[in-house]
């Protein structure tokens, strides 16, 4: 039973669902994530690759031939277990031209040198392979001290291009005024984590849970912004 209610909580981090509502409180970051990645999932076919893979949580909208999950080598994703190759964070442990595509979720944020990382992308996958690759924009620091950058879409598309890929789409997620709500839950989940589990809990379930409706709301009521917003999809392809 125990462990039922854990992967139920587990997977209502990345899938919120309405009930995710009370549980989440990046439930409005969260679900606009999953459904842009289930949108984009279909382009990417073959033997894929998920870079900083942690426990695989968008396994199950890829319709692979085989799904390789990397990670860097640390005590904490030896302990995780899910990933099925880790590496030592520079140089992937495969050749040339391996994989269809590759899928990197939230992870380019905490590369200190994304040029030399893009380079690895580009080099795994086969010419006119697909990357989906997904970055925050507006967000607060985290997995200090491994968070070095934010991207714009001027840069985002710049670098992947200086780098070998054609963007082919790109996408702002939470470019309404549900980021502001977003961005309070953000705050409370930071200043309420020196709190015992069941204040945590409680506050979730409660205060959290109604700021998580006004994001969705506000979303749906008030004007757009597409200079604000909180991550970033893009879909691109290798060039020979």
């Amino acid at each position: 039973m125990k462990s039922l209610l854990r992967n139920f909580y587990l997977r209502r981090q990345f899938f919120p669902g309405v009930l995710g509502l009370f549980f989440n409180p990046f439930y409005y970051a969260r679900l606009g994530l999953a459904n842009a990645i289930r949108r984009h999932a279909p382009a990417l076919r073959g033997r894929l690759l998920d870079v900083g893979c942690g426990t695989k949580p968008y396994r199950e909208l890829f319709a692979a031939d085989t799904y390789v999950g990397l990670d860097v080598h640390t005590a904490a994703s030896q302990a995780r277990g899910t990933a099925d190759v880790l590496y030592d964070g520079t140089t992937f442990p495969f050749g040339d031209s391996s994989f269809d595509g590759v899928v990197c979720n939230q992870v380019l944020e905490h590369v200190f040198n994304p040029g030399g990382f893009l380079s690895e992308l580009h080099r795994v996958l086969r010419p006119d392979g697909k990357l989906l690759l997904t970055v925050p924009f507006v967000w607060d620091e985290h997995e200090q001290p491994y968070d070095y950058a934010r991207y714009s879409s001027f840069g985002l598309r710049s670098l992947l291009e200086a780098n070998g890929f054609a963007v082919r789409e790109q996408e702002k997620l939470g470019a309404d005024a549900g980021t502001l709500f977003q961005l309070l839950n953000g705050y409370l989940y930071k200043v309420t984590l020196p709190l015992p589990g069941w204040a945590q809990l409680f506050l979730t379930g409660t205060l959290m849970a109604v700021v998580n409706v006004l994001a969705v709301v506000a979303a749906r009521l008030l004007p757009k912004n597409a200079d604000l917003y909180l991550d970033q999809l893009v879909l691109a392809e290798k060039r020979a």
